[in-house]
């Protein structure tokens, strides 16, 4: 410690600490400096490329600054600190940067304070200052490292929340290059990958939801679940199949949003999974598909195929019933509604009555009804295949439900 000549008397501190003391503080910063570089290191090596690294100036210029920036405040309480802080801040962001937690900070801003205080202690044996002086000195010294945590942990939570939205915003990129439909841009996908610390499965489940979604969902929610909520038509990607343990995560998550879980696929199919889970979602809104807060795409499939292009569907039924075209109304309805039974069911006459309410007897007449209208056609495999098919799709849009898929 450099000798220097007796200062002037200093008296109990004041508020808390006289300003005379930062003369005494002022020369030992550099020595100050070196001293904590050193113990930091020792008692936590994983600051020693830091101090040695392209970023030691700054690192140097930190500790310089919250060191000063003490002193100057015991010599005026107002003097302006900002260069401090954002320094301190940006200590906050290093350590977010390379993923450690706060406390090893922490703690190295304690060891400095403890080294700080061993320094004060041998000034006040220098200058023979009086111990409540010493004390004084300890509890502003250590109420200044809680601001220095408070400023670090801005820069960290700064830096925690911007990579958590990059993150999802990556997620985001990567849900919508998987659902654009084929083929994927596996490259970019790839780079995506990495970028977000997501793994491209080799099966995916899609999930539709009813929007408005709930704020809360994304919350309960896996972490390597993709979802982008805050599209017109909100949907999840869900790595691998459908598990117990996915299906009840997902039921939790929802709590309630109505939502369609599409099939299973491969990653190149999932625009596909999500456009039929979207589709079966419109069908439940119709009225066709019975309401539920969680529907199996995989449960309605035949429905799916049968209603998948109205127009067309609606042409293959005309030209199918045309033979009974002749008949009014009811008779033809009577007609259809026993041959869709019968050609679905392959059931006896007895069982095709009692499934609609009739007599057996009543079931013949109207059977040998349809064989003169359609002759051959009934028999024929695939005029048989394209009836049933015109017959199920009437059925399903007339708003019955059915078990049949």
């Amino acid at each position: 410690m450099p000798a220097t000549a007796p200062p002037p008397h200093i008296g109990e501190p004041l508020d808390p600490l006289p300003r005379e003391f930062a003369n005494l503080m002022r020369p030992e910063i550099p020595g100050l400096i070196k001293e904590i570089g050193v113990e930091v290191q020792r008692t936590y090596p994983v600051y020693a490329h830091l101090f040695n690294g392209p970023h030691s100036d700054a690192i140097r210029q930190g500790v310089e600054q919250a060191l000063a920036a003490f002193v100057e405040r015991v010599a005026d309480p107002g003097a302006n600190s900002a260069l401090r802080d954002e320094l301190l801040r940006k200590f906050g962001r290093v350590e977010a940067y390379e993923g450690r937690d706060l406390e090893t900070l922490q703690g190295a801003y304690r060891l400095g304070a403890r080294i700080a205080l061993r320094r004060a202690k041998s000034i006040g044996r220098t200058y023979n200052l009086s111990p409540t002086l010493i004390l004084a000195f300890a509890d502003a010294l250590f109420a200044y490292v809680d601001e220095l945590e408070s400023l670090s942990r801005e820069g960290y939570v700064m830096v925690q929340a911007r990579a958590v939205s990059d993150v999802a915003a990556l997620r985001r990129q990567l849900l919508y290059l998987v659902v654009a439909g084929p083929p994927l841009p596996r490259a970019t996908i790839a780079e995506l990958c990495r970028e977000a610390s997501w793994q491209l499965p080799e099966e995916c489940t899609m999930v539709a939801l009813r929007p408005p979604v709930a704020e809360l969902v994304q919350a309960g929610l896996d972490r390597d679940v993709l979802a982008d909520l805050t599209l017109p038509q909100p949907h999840l990607l869900i790595p691998g199949p459908l598990t117990p343990e996915r299906l009840e995560m997902l039921d939790a998550a929802l709590a309630g949003t109505p939502a369609c879980i599409g099939p299973t696929v491969p990653p190149a199919q999932a625009a596909h999974s999500v456009r039929w889970a979207r589709r079966v979602l419109q069908l439940v809104d119709d009225g066709i598909v019975p309401d539920a807060p969680l529907v199996h795409c995989e449960d309605h499939l035949t429905t799916l195929w049968l209603l998948s292009d109205p127009a067309l569907v609606a042409h293959l039924t005309r030209r199918e019933l045309a033979p009974l075209d002749g008949l009014s109304g009811s008779r033809r309805d009577r007609l259809i509604e026993t041959l869709r039974v019968h050609i679905s069911t392959r059931a006896p006459a007895e069982q095709v009555g009692e499934m609609l309410g009739v007599h057996a007897q009543t079931v013949r007449y109207r059977l040998r009804n349809l064989d003169g209208h359609f002759g051959d056609r009934l028999v024929d495999p695939d005029h048989r295949f394209a009836l049933e098919a015109a017959l199920r799709s009437l059925h399903l849009q007339a708003g019955k439900h059915t078990d049949t898929d």
